[in-house]
């Protein structure tokens, strides 16, 4: 990756309104918001379409991102497959605790695979209204985004051509391993960063789930969690140590964890099945200050990382690209920067509300584990106040859920 000001001259060029680097759930969102407006636009995306269509990843999304999507015409399928979930529970010192969190906020929360939030959008936005959609292309710059003629180039990966965009405006949604990012001056930018100081070994199993909730394994040995996918799969979590190799865990390891931190009395056993995915998170989380510069915005995971522990990040990245996808409508057809002058700002506060709510629920799962008495008694305390107070466990609903508010 590399920033020019000045491209090649000997690139084929092409000009559109908007380049979309990224085609991610966050970089279709914002092409299928621009495509409906009738604002031209091309998304890169260096991997292939086969790839993102099948790439494994969370898909646990709440209900103001999924009627924000339905109001653009985004949530047909989702609203049809998806499941609805309005309720967690808590398993600590041999107990568990249903926490119903619909019946105090009023939402729920939606259940639809990651592969399929890009399988949509991708068949609707290059299939159904015939958007311009590049899979792997190859080594993309960015060019002039302080200056008021920006482009982006890239490699054709069947010809081997340098191809050259000029556009108005590039939306950065490639990632936290992509190329916008690193495009944002040091000079004008801050990276915020916190380290957890744990790991999850993220597991997927050909099992049928044991609960019909999501539910929380608070134990000395470590946290676990049991999380429904589908009727013959389910994920599941057990905190190891960051870095940890994930061949240190074999079947019969993976199963006993999971049974000692999972089992109480009163819930259903466990069903063991064979293990499809086996990946160690190590649990951290970043916040890019500004999401943008020059003419360049970034959006999902290329502006801030939410570890999986509040399952914070996709909702982000939507909320991103709807506020994102929004405002070039209405620069590109009314010449109204409003938006685009404000997005960062706007993105920013619901970022660092769940940030913080990534980081008080941390402490909630992982001080047991600790080995810190004093960190283990605190969130022992904290739990035990979900769910004894009233005023508690409704304050927690409305950030678990999070309510289409901005504070």
């Amino acid at each position: 990756m590399a920033v020019d000001s000045s491209p090649s001259h000997s690139a084929s060029v092409q000009r559109v309104r908007v380049v979309i680097v990224g085609a991610g759930p966050a970089g279709l969102t914002v092409a299928n918001i621009l495509r409906a407006a009738s604002v031209d636009c091309v998304v890169l995306e260096t991997e292939s379409r086969e790839f993102i269509e099948q790439r494994p990843r969370a898909g646990f999304i709440e209900e103001w991102a999924v009627r924000a999507l339905e109001r653009r015409g985004l949530a047909d399928r989702l609203l049809e497959h998806a499941q609805a979930h309005s309720e967690c529970e808590f398993r600590f010192a041999g107990e568990r605790h249903r926490f119903r969190y619909s019946e105090l906020s009023g939402h729920r929360h939606f259940v639809y695979p990651q592969p399929l939030l890009v399988t949509d959008p991708v068949r609707k936005y290059a299939d159904g209204a015939g958007g311009d959609i590049r899979f792997g292309v190859r080594d993309v710059e960015l060019h002039a985004i302080d200056t008021e003629r920006p482009s982006v180039s890239y490699t054709d990966p069947e010809t081997g051509e340098r191809r050259r965009i000029d556009c108005d405006v590039i939306a950065g949604c490639d990632g936290a391993r992509g190329v916008t990012r690193a495009c944002l001056p040091p000079e004008h930018t801050t990276v915020a960063r916190h380290d957890y100081g744990v790991g999850w070994l993220a597991l997927l199993a050909e099992a049928p789930p044991s609960s019909d909730c999501v539910v929380f394994g608070v134990h000395p040995r470590g946290f676990a969690a049991h999380m429904a996918r589908s009727p013959q799969v389910t994920r599941y979590y057990l905190e190891c140590p960051p870095g940890d190799d994930p061949e240190n865990w074999p079947h019969e390891r993976v199963w006993s964890e999971l049974h000692a931190r999972l089992s109480v009395d009163g819930a259903r056993p466990l069903a063991e099945g064979r293990l499809i995915e086996k990946r160690v998170l190590d649990m951290h989380n970043y916040v890019v200050e500004p999401m943008a510069y020059g003419r360049l915005y970034l959006a999902g995971d290329s502006a801030h990382l939410a570890a999986p522990i509040a399952a914070k990040g996709m909702n982000l990245a939507l909320h991103d690209a709807l506020l994102l996808g929004d405002a070039l409508v209405a620069y590109c057809g009314k010449g109204d920067d409003s938006g685009l002058r404000g997005y960062s700002t706007a993105c920013l506060r619901r970022v660092w509300q769940y940030q913080e709510f990534s980081q008080w629920l941390s402490e909630v799962l992982h001080g047991a584990s600790s080995g810190d008495p004093f960190r283990a008694g605190s969130a022992a305390a904290r739990l035990r106040r979900i769910l004894g107070s009233p005023a508690a466990a409704a304050t927690f609903a409305e950030l678990y859920i999070g309510k289409d508010t901005d504070y």
